[in-house]
């Protein structure tokens, strides 16, 4: 095939591409399988590869995710990303509605309003058809440049459609919205726990979180979506003159636009549209957490104006969380895979924001008690952000005169709800466990953490199958794996009894290829796939880098020396713990070490324990031995945050607290645990706990995440 002949076929499937690319993601009526797409993309990737030069930069190929970038780069706008006035008074809407036609006196105003989705704002810029640039917002002015993960997202077009009545413009800025569909964010959080990992609290920060990762990779398999409605910047033949006609021919260019929008030439019909809105927006497929209303004539747009931050034309109505009412049934306790007891509401069925609620999380016992809830209450529910019904309050004017504070120990009788066996409460938190390593409810948890990517990464066991192997009585715990023959495995049926689906001679085969190679799995994730009580993996990788087996952490003298330390002020304990670089001299309360005495304590108790006696003896049956990573290791002297010590807590906008971790130590800083006098530094993001309140007690500087990446 001569150059010529291949530019034509790759024009020819180029189009074909982005064609069933655009019924596919944005109009949602495919016209040919997956398998048949496929085809066409890998004849695409074939002649790519065969003639370089056609892979320009807007080929349909160039959304699987480029190589990772060491930062993002800032990107300044052409038009300021202005803000909207919010309110969630229909009584500020009228305020509002008045305040613009007093500056318009003698004009008949229309409006549009349209659905405010709760995803992350983007600006995209296209020249000559092409998108070039795609940023955040930012401040306003200057976003984070994002080109590359944007461009794995299918629904935004990466070369601009021909339209009939207008040629694409040489220059223009879209704005919009990038989100998970609720659909998308239901299967993540599915695959989450499946591999033993904590779901997503909600989509909107878990889709804002996936636009700051800094490998495209990475971006593109995440199940985000987009959607625009409104223009920044424009270089071309004059554009439509109305925003509704702007919606139109943002459809034609491709961009996917609100399903619904309403005009509007009155009070009466806007707050109509309002409420409307909010009766039809639990059926769409994303989520939305108001109405935005727009003044429709561009012309009347420039005539009114803007503050310093806002348009004066525009406002945003914030639809109050939903909340509703019903009867506290009882509650259930739920054991999770490290034997904690989660208390869940069982409520009398009640429909909430789309959906029928019958379970709320309780939290903890100590939440309980702060809100007094009790079995017999009528109790408020909401869904937090549109994603996790939780009870909010009780309305005590509906207490029964029977109801009785609740006892959570008196309420499981002293016994785990499902193995009964010995519960207590950690003394250091508020939660309950499970004392019984081998109880049944733990099992399917403790297999799929143990087997998770994070852990022993052993592909094709979890979720279904860890259950199933559980279930046939081919496994009781996760060391059961190193005995498990293929042809057990194979004959392994997912399904039922009626409807068996076997798991298969092939699958098996490359399930017991990744058991055969965690054998030798590094001791760091060995330590974190046990599930060791307090043993994290920036914890399991510290002590892995000071000790060789799993035996010498099991018979640890440094960690007896960090308890004796802290516990009893040991002297020699701390000089060996100094001596062996475990631990440096600290400006406060004499020394500070990477693991503290609750890690410590844990993972001797661990293995001193008769559970954990047994699994070093099955280990050394099944010869299994965890790779050595122990180090020569002092504490860092170079880097922005050399001899900082930091402690991380909650749910950070951008990253995992792993992330966060390997960012601190990269700049010659440290991690640890526990906050004491001698914290640096508390990283905090959203939902921190005990932590915080400890910081704030002893005085500790608090950072939140972007003062955190200012430092560094």
């Amino acid at each position: 095939m001569t150059l010529p002949q291949a530019k034509a076929r790759h024009d020819e499937l180029t189009a074909e591409l982005r064609r069933h690319d655009h019924l596919y993601y944005i109009e949602a009526r495919p016209e040919i399988s997956d398998q048949d797409y496929d085809r066409l993309y890998r004849q695409l990737i074939d002649l790519e590869k065969e003639f370089p030069e056609l892979a320009t930069p807007d080929s349909p190929t160039q959304r699987v995710g480029g190589e990772a970038v060491k930062a993002f780069q800032p990107a300044r706008h052409l038009a300021p990303m202005l803000s909207l006035d919010n309110t969630y008074s229909e009584a500020e809407v009228r305020a509002f509605l008045q305040r613009v036609q007093r500056l318009a006196p003698d004009e008949k105003l229309t409006w549009t309003v349209e659905p405010k989705i709760d995803g992350l704002a983007v600006n995209l810029r296209y020249e000559n058809g092409a998108l070039s640039l795609g940023a955040t917002r930012g401040d306003g002015m200057t976003g984070d440049d994002i080109t590359s993960n944007l461009k794995t997202i299918r629904s935004i077009p990466l070369k601009l459609h021909r339209t009939k009545e207008r040629p694409a413009p040489r220059l223009i800025e879209v704005r919009g919205e990038v989100f998970i569909p609720r659909a998308g964010f239901k299967k993540l959080n599915e695959e989450m726990i499946a591999a033993g990992q904590e779901p997503y609290a909600n989509a909107r920060n878990t889709a804002a979180g996936s636009l700051k990762q800094l490998d495209p990779r990475v971006v593109a398999k995440r199940p985000l979506d987009a959607m625009f409605y409104g223009v920044g910047h424009f270089d071309g033949e004059r554009g439509p003159m109305t925003h509704h006609d702007w919606l139109r021919w943002l459809g034609e260019l491709g961009f996917k636009t609100p399903e619904r929008v309403w005009q509007c030439e009155s009070e009466p019909e806007l707050l109509e549209a309002i409420r409307e809105l909010d009766k039809l927006r639990h059926d769409f497929k994303y989520e939305t957490d108001g109405a935005v209303i727009k003044l429709d004539d561009f012309a009347l747009r420039e005539q009114i104006g803007y503050t310093a931050k806002a348009p004066r034309w525009a406002m945003a109505f914030k639809y109050a969380p939903e909340q509703a009412q019903t009867l506290l049934k009882n509650i259930l306790i739920q054991v999770g895979r490290t034997g904690a007891l989660t208390p869940v509401a069982d409520l009398e069925p009640v429909f909430l924001a789309g959906s029928t609620i019958a379970r709320a999380t309780l939290h903890n016992e100590d939440e309980i008690r702060r809100k007094d809830i009790r079995i017999g209450d009528t109790v408020t529910i909401e869904k937090a952000g549109e994603v996790i019904p939780a009870v909010v309050g009780v309305v005590l004017a509906k207490r029964p005169a029977a109801a009785e504070p609740f006892d959570f120990e008196r309420h499981l009788g002293g016994k785990c709800p499902v193995c009964g066996g010995p519960i207590r409460r950690d003394p250091q938190y508020v939660a309950w466990r499970c004392e019984n390593l081998h109880c049944p409810a733990q099992a399917t948890r403790r297999m799929e953490f143990f087997t998770a990517r994070g852990a022993l990464d052993i592909e094709s066991v979890g979720g279904i199958v860890a259950d199933k192997l559980i279930e046939r009585g081919l496994a009781r715990e996760p060391l059961d794996l190193f005995e498990i023959k293929v042809d057990d495995l194979a004959a392994l049926n997912l399904g039922t009894e009626d409807a068996p689906r076997v798991f298969g001679r092939k699958n098996a085969g490359k399930a017991l290829q990744a058991i055969a190679r965690a054998r030798n799995a590094p001791l760091s994730r060995w330590l974190f796939a046990l599930a060791i009580p307090e043993v994290g993996k920036t914890t399991a990788s510290q002590l892995a880098a000071f000790h060789d087996t799993i035996e010498e952490v099991a018979h640890s003298q440094l960690l007896a020396d960090v308890v004796a330390y802290h516990e009893a002020d040991d002297a020699q304990a701390a000089q060996r713990l100094l001596d062996a670089g475990f631990a440096e001299p600290s400006k406060s309360d004499g020394i500070n070490t990477e693991v503290g005495p609750v890690v410590a304590k844990s993972a001797l108790e661990f293995f001193a324990s008769e559970a954990g006696q047994k699994i070093l003896r099955r280990m050394t049956q099944l010869s299994i031995k965890p790779g050595s990573e122990k180090a020569a290791r002092k504490w860092a002297t170079g880097g922005p945050l050399a001899g900082k010590t930091f402690v991380l807590t909650g749910t950070l906008p951008s990253m995992t607290r792993e992330e966060a971790g390997a960012k601190i130590e990269a700049a010659g800083g440290k991690v640890t645990g526990s906050v004491s006098k001698s914290t640096d530094y508390v990283l905090a993001g959203e939902e921190a706990g005990s932590k915080l309140e400890k910081a704030r007690a002893l005085g500790v500087k608090i950072l939140s995440e972007a003062e955190f990446l200012e430092m560094i």
